[in-house]
């Protein structure tokens, strides 16, 4: 195992605008690192100039203590999974898999022991003798997998490796990869547009905007705490409700569009004194309104769309001007125009400074203010 180093990276194409601006980061040994962010962040490039396929501008890449903006991509000990598989057409499962082990000049039988043992992991034995032709495209990508576990290099390298598979596939390919990361202890650096396989499948995560770094860190910690008004909205599906907000700190009192109004609590008072401010409200704490928490805002709102998916149910309302999300756990018979009654905790709530995106509050202590919905049929 070994550790990526990133000391103030950056990236422009013919010196006019940089696409990679002065990114440091250190993946740890044996970690399971996520880029993610919308495309046209700079994700991709970040991946391809760690492995050498991209030339760095300016700033320094390491692997262990080594420096290697210099070495070529075969001199840096890591394998790469692209996003359209590269397999090659006119050879079979088992040629492919070995292809980078006989340009190493690795012995016959070595090769065959590696494929042996990737095959086996990936449930690929009795497809060796197949061309990629006559897979399925969850199949091939398990042939690409498997063509960087041989290589048994200590850092793998994977560029939305499940963007082009169905969703039922996608989420099995994500359990088998995270898998196969612990069982053999690679580092692993995954790059991603999918918030929900850098939540699920990231040790840690870095989210990334216009080539810049928005926020570090383990997903859960990022979802409760998120740095910035952006990565609120990337991160949780729906997205985090934002409204502008009035602060009259004086009074101690926040009011979203004479709709919403809240207290500050007595020791966030310092913190949001003289600034202009941004509530965030997660669609999942917005509560049915149930007479059993205090020190809530309760109102009742009128229904435009929802979606019922099974598990949860999600609807839209207007408050404030603005389109508003819920979402309530389990079955909820609601339709159009449906009047329903909610409520809002002061403590679920994120405040963000309006000038500079900053988080000033985070929500507080939210497994005790969410409670579970009652399933309506």
């Amino acid at each position: 195992m070994k550790k990526v180093e990133l000391l103030n990276i950056s990236k422009t194409y013919d010196r006019k605008q940089d696409v990679i601006s002065s990114i440091s980061v250190t993946i740890e040994p044996g970690e399971f690192f996520v880029l993610v962010g919308p495309s046209g962040c700079g994700k991709s490039t970040i991946l391809r100039m760690i492995a050498g396929l991209e030339d760095i501008t300016d700033g320094v890449i390491k692997i262990g203590e080594k420096e290697i903006n210099d070495l070529p991509p075969s001199k840096r000990d890591l394998s790469m999974v692209f996003q359209n598989y590269a397999l090659y057409p006119h050879l079979s499962v088992e040629e492919n898999i070995i292809f980078g082990l006989h340009v190493k000049k690795i012995s016959k039988s070595e090769r065959k022991k590696r494929c042996s043992e990737a095959a086996d992991m990936l449930g690929l034995g009795s497809y060796l003798q197949r061309k990629p032709r006559e897979l399925s495209g969850g199949q091939r990508q398990r042939v690409a997998l498997a063509r960087a576990i041989v290589n048994q290099s200590p850092i793998c390298l994977m560029d939305e490796p499940l963007s082009n598979l169905d969703a039922k596939l996608r989420a099995h390919m994500r359990s088998e990869i995270r898998q196969i990361q612990r069982h053999l202890g690679i580092t692993m650096i995954y790059v991603t547009h999918d918030q929900v396989e850098a939540m699920t499948m990231g040790d840690r995560m870095m989210i990334l905007h216009n080539g810049e770094i928005q926020q570090i860190g383990k997903p859960i910690d990022i979802y409760n705490r998120p740095a910035n008004p952006f990565v609120a909205t990337f991160i949780g599906s729906p997205p985090m409700n934002l409204v502008s907000c009035t602060n009259n700190w004086k009074t101690g009192e926040i009011n979203i569009n004479n709709h919403l109004r809240f207290f500050i609590k007595p020791e966030d008072q310092p913190a949001v004194r003289n600034r202009q401010l941004t509530v965030g409200i997660r669609p999942e704490h917005i509560l049915h309104s149930s007479n059993r928490l205090t020190n809530t805002i309760k109102m009742q709102v009128q229904v435009i769309n929802v979606e019922v998916l099974g598990t949860e149910t999600i609807f839209a309302f207007h408050l404030g001007g603005k389109e508003w999300l819920a979402k309530w756990n389990g079955q909820w018979r609601l339709s159009v125009n449906d009047i329903v009654p909610i409520e809002i905790d002061y403590n679920s709530i994120c405040l963000f400074d309006k000038k500079t995106g900053g988080l000033i509050k985070a929500p507080a202590k939210i497994e005790r203010h969410i409670i579970e919905q009652e399933v309506m049929i």
